[in-house]
């Protein structure tokens, strides 16, 4: 894959910005820097601009909270006619206190893969993206489980008491926490990251031959500004807490690394998730085993709550022969 355009979702701070730095010490010729204004992106691009002056940063207005911002964005991206070939859907947000939920009606840390789900689908159904074009969404150590604070959700459980097993209807009821969700705001923080993960499977058997998609735990990063939302026992116990614990916690540089490491990988390991190992929130990245992750009844009604919720499905995309990997089908 040539090192030419690439995209950074949430790229005005934290691992977005990083990652944008990162993008040009390895020789991008273009990075387009987004953010919720176009004046965030504007100076985050002229920052990034005055440090590596041969490369070209553009800014663009994206809200993914908004779907006519989405549209916006695609749409200039039409007009110039070039390809992306990195992808990296890297904007996130930790659950607030209290229970919020967008104007679309999804619960907040729920609401960036339906942006970056418009985003990409849009992108895929107007060609712009490379013939080997790598995709990586932002991914995070709770939905591996086994991680303290926080919980997942078990789907064929929760979707046989409320929804007669139906699985698509449990996931649409997560992603806008609805009446028969209780919101607590770890747990849905570690839901929203396995809906992720599901998603990125379920993507991969759809994307044509030759490109890939990875989700990506960056690992702990405590110092940038997703965590502004957070509440006060994150905050003030688990973070500090994990601070001070050597090997758990990792400058937002040495994060978004993951990112770029895993724009490299293969089209065999498209579909996975990649997080650190038991135990462990920083160090080297692998491929999670766990069967809740590989359960392909799962993925699937992931994929078709987030088409449902967001309005968008692929439409002129042929999709690859082979399946991504699946070690576990669910009833």
């Amino acid at each position: 894959m040539e090192h030419k355009t690439a995209l950074v979702t949430g790229a005005t701070s934290g691992l977005g910005q990083a990652a944008a730095r990162l993008l040009a010490e390895e020789g991008w010729r273009e990075i387009i820097v987004t953010g919720r204004s176009l004046a965030g992106a504007q100076k985050a691009a002229a920052q990034l601009a005055a440090e590596h002056k041969t490369v070209t940063f553009t800014p663009m207005a994206l809200d993914l909270d908004k779907p006519s911002s989405v549209q916006s964005a695609v749409a200039e991206r039409v007009k110039r006619g070039q390809p992306i070939d990195f992808l990296l859907l890297n904007a996130g947000l930790v659950p607030f206190k209290k229970r919020v939920v967008t104007a679309t009606g999804v619960e907040s840390s729920q609401a960036p893969l339906i942006g970056h789900h418009q985003l990409t689908v849009r992108l895929l159904n107007a060609n712009l993206l490379s013939p080997e074009a790598r995709i990586v969404i932002a991914g995070a150590e709770p939905a591996r489980g086994g991680v303290p604070m926080f919980k997942y959700t078990d789907l064929p459980a929760f979707a046989a008491k409320r929804f007669q097993g139906n699985r698509t209807a449990a996931v649409e009821a997560l992603i806008r926490n609805g009446p028969n969700v209780k919101y607590v705001p770890n747990n849905a923080y570690a839901d929203a990251k396995l809906i992720v993960a599901w998603w990125t499977a379920a993507l991969a058997r759809r994307l044509p031959s030759g490109m890939a998609v990875y989700a990506v735990s960056p690992g702990g990063a405590t110092g940038t500004n997703v965590v502004r939302s957070a509440g006060w026992a994150l905050k003030h116990i688990f973070i500090p807490i994990v601070n001070l614990i050597p090997g758990m916690n990792q400058t937002p540089e040495t994060a978004a690394s993951r990112y770029i490491q895993a724009s490299k990988f293969g089209t065999d390991l498209s579909g996975q998730f990649f997080a650190s190992a038991k135990g462990k929130f920083s160090g080297p990245i692998e491929v999670q085993s766990q069967p809740h992750l590989h359960d392909r009844s799962n993925q699937e009604a992931a994929w078709q709550a987030v088409v449902k919720v967001s309005g968008v499905d692929l439409s002129t995309v042929k999709p690859a022969s082979p399946s991504a990997p699946s070690i576990k089908s669910g009833p």
